[in-house]
Order: structure tokens, then sequence, then C-alpha cells
């Protein structure tokens, strides 16, 4: 199949075309490069040991450029991962989130909807479900995002969810993650943020470097065992092979499908850092900080829907996930700044 992603050359979207790669499936990838680079492509290239990915750089606001990307290719599915995705920075700007996010994906339907193209898998996000204390996280569990980044995937799956009502035709297939780590085993693509990370993991690995004296931990006093937040952490191939999963089981259907991805296990700020030390002998100094605004205490998914309907099971470990990451990122030093 030919499969278009959206993003494609982002964290997520890079580990997912690898898989798709893998499968047989032919990519074409569409990135504005805000928040990645165009080197990444030639690495999938070197991992998968083929030639099938297609790029094209533009932005999913412009509507011309991405009519035009649906004129040259005939797609079989998409895959939309593009869209801004700091939680405080959407707080200080949440009109240029709702432009980017809710506006660009407005446009790939138009786009699909104009070209005949009726299977979308959709990357969301565990924050859908808002604050609620009420954890596992289920599928049906209310949602009531409470951050624009949220709001705006939020958003979306309503929209996704009108579209597929309107559409007989239509898959859609929801993907709700919690807390993506890691990075590809060969150690040529991973997690790479331009300017100021907003994750857990780039933080720790630049104090492991030297380039930050320490690790802020952003609250010590939630209702914890260790009192600092709880997430459920997994790896982002096992997250990548879900959304392979995913196509795989839904490409022939209509209808709309909703998943968590995520290990269904609840691990804290403190435990990965913990892990993180044990995992690649290194002392990670760390200091607490304030509670940092739209963080809940706790969130970690069930995935008993994933892992029966799609045939999918997260294999990797904490320690995996650590390991990974640290070996990835001594790679990228190494690697040409493209």
């Amino acid at each position: 199949m030919k499969i278009l992603l959206t993003g494609g050359t982002g964290y997520i979207g890079s580990h997912v075309c690898v898989e798709l790669l893998n499968w047989g499936h032919d990519v074409v990838i569409i990135d504005n490069l805000s928040n990645s680079k165009i080197g990444v492509i030639e690495r999938m290239k070197k991992i998968t040991g083929k030639n099938s990915i297609h790029f094209r750089e533009l932005d999913l606001c412009d509507y011309e450029s991405l009519e035009q990307v649906f004129n040259e290719f005939q797609f079989d599915a998409i895959m939309h991962f593009a869209g801004l995705k700091a939680v405080g920075e959407s707080v200080a700007n949440p009109l240029g989130y709702y432009e980017n996010n809710v506006h660009g994906s407005l446009n790939l339907l138009r786009a699909m909807t104009k070209n005949n193209v009726h299977r979308i898998v959709f990357s969301s996000s565990a924050t859908v479900y808002g604050s609620s204390e009420d954890v596992p996280f289920h599928e049906d569990s209310p949602l009531s995002a409470v951050n624009p980044y949220g709001r705006s995937k939020l958003f979306i799956e309503e929209i996704l969810r009108d579209y597929q009502n309107a559409n007989n035709e239509a898959m859609v297939c929801i993907l709700r993650y919690f807390n993506p780590v890691g990075a590809h085993k060969s150690g040529l693509i991973g997690e790479d943020p331009t300017g100021v990370p907003n994750n857990l993991m780039p933080f720790i690995m630049q104090v492991a470097a030297g380039k930050q004296e320490k690790l802020s931990i952003f609250g010590s006093d939630y209702p914890t065992n260790d009192g600092t937040c709880i997430r459920d952490y997994i790896h982002v191939v096992d997250l990548a092979e879900g959304h392979v999963a995913a196509l795989e089981k839904h490409i022939h259907d209509t209808g709309f499908f909703v998943y968590n991805l995520g290990r269904g296990q609840g691990i804290s700020v403190l435990e990965m850092v913990y892990t993180f030390q044990r995992a690649n002998s290194l002392k990670i100094e760390h200091k607490f900080s304030d509670r940092r605004e739209g963080d809940i205490a706790v969130s970690y998914a069930a995935n008993n829907r994933a892992c029966s309907i799609l045939n999918w099971k997260p294999e990797r470990t904490l320690e995996d996930m650590c390991f990974d990451s640290w070996q990835w990122y001594k790679n990228s030093k190494l690697l040409i700044s493209e």
C-alpha cells in the first residue's frame, strides 16, 4: 500500500515509517521540518535498506501545496502525525495551536475527501482524558482536555468522528498515546527536539551529557508513592508497531475505532530517573521545582482493547527505553548535522 505520513520525519513518524517499510509498504512523507531534520530520511533508508520513501516539504496549512501531493500520488491510507505538541507553549499561544493543529487537519480531510481517500489513522494523546483521577484511563473514559494542546487533539477527534459519520466509506482509527520514550536500536533515529525539549527523557539526557547541571523535577508533593508524577511510558518502537497493527487490522474496514497505546503501567518520574541511572551506569543529579501548570498527578492506560483486538503487545522494558535513548543520544552527536 501507499501510505501518506504527515509529520513523518518527526520522532513518532520516523519510527512508524521504518515499521511500514519493513512491512513492505511505500511511504510518502510531508513535513514542514519545524521540529525535525531532513537527514532522518537517509537514516530510515539505511535502517531498512529500502528507498521507497518520497518526501515533500510543506505545511498542512498550505492547502494548494497539499493538493499537489494528492494529485501526484494515489494514497491507500493516511497516518496523521503533524502538529505542534508542547503543552506549555500551547497555553502561551493557543491560537497558534488551533490554527496549526485544527486547521491543518481540516485541510487534510478536505484533500482526502476531494481525492477519494477514506482511511486515516490519527495520532492523538492521553491529554484528551483531562485531569480525571479515575485511572487507568479506558477508551470510553470521560474526555475533557485541560490545555490548548489537548483540546486541539480532542477537537480533531470530534471532527474525525463527524467526518466518519457523514462518510460510510470512511475508516477512522484514533490512537491515544501515553508517554513515548526510547529510540530505534540502530541508534540512527530517536527523539531530536528543536530548541528547548519539553519531555522528560531529553532533559535527562542533557544532564547525562553535562549540558545541564541538574534535572528539574516539577513537583514533589503529588499524592503518589514518592511525590512525583506518575506516567505510562512506552517504547517508541512498541508504539510504532501499534500503528502498523491498527492499519493491518482495519485497512479493509469502515467505522470509527479508538485505542490507547501505553504499557498499562504507571511509573513515577523518580523511578524513571533511577532506571536510567541503572541502565546506563550514570548519575543523574536532580532537584525539585514547583509543579508545572497543567500537569496531573497520575496518568496511565488501560490497553486491553489494543492488545486483544489488534493482537499487539508492548514488549520492551523501561530499561530498554532508557538504554536505547542514551545510545541514540550519544550516536546522534556523531551524525552529521543536517
